[in-house]
């Protein structure tokens, strides 16, 4: 299976991830323009965010998971994971894929998922 090209991508997705997180955590606590900036740049850079939910009663629609996409076409690359009770990310994962393959995790080390994970807290998941 062909999976050179949209690892590719995603590693390079994972970069600006990090690049930005980092860039989120550097800043000086009473920076408040500056932070704002980042994390407008942070959710600019996803071309759409949703969410999706289970099996539930009428009227009780709760969103468990999400999807954060980072980019389309051949290759494409998402964040995706599990919302908590409170609509906050629990869980992340980056995934790749190209054309004609099926979504695949990017292997990533602890502290890229922890990255991840703050990078989706930066996300509105609620109503």
């Amino acid at each position: 299976m062909k999976t050179g090209t949209s690892e590719t991508q995603a590693t390079a997705q994972l970069n600006c991830v990090v690049e930005l997180v980092n860039t989120l955590n550097d800043l000086s606590r009473d920076d408040y323009t500056a932070e704002e900036e980042v994390r407008e740049a942070i959710t600019d850079n996803a071309l759409s965010v949703d969410v999706r939910s289970g099996w539930n009663s009428p009227g009780s629609l709760v969103a468990e998971e999400y999807c954060i996409l980072l980019c389309t076409g051949g290759p494409a690359v998402r964040i995706t994971g599990e919302l908590d009770q409170y609509n906050q990310p629990h869980t992340a994962e980056i995934q790749h894929q190209d054309w004609g393959t099926s979504w695949q995790r990017l292997g990533t080390t602890e502290k890229d998922d922890e990255i991840l994970l703050e990078y989706a807290g930066c996300f509105y998941f609620g109503e």
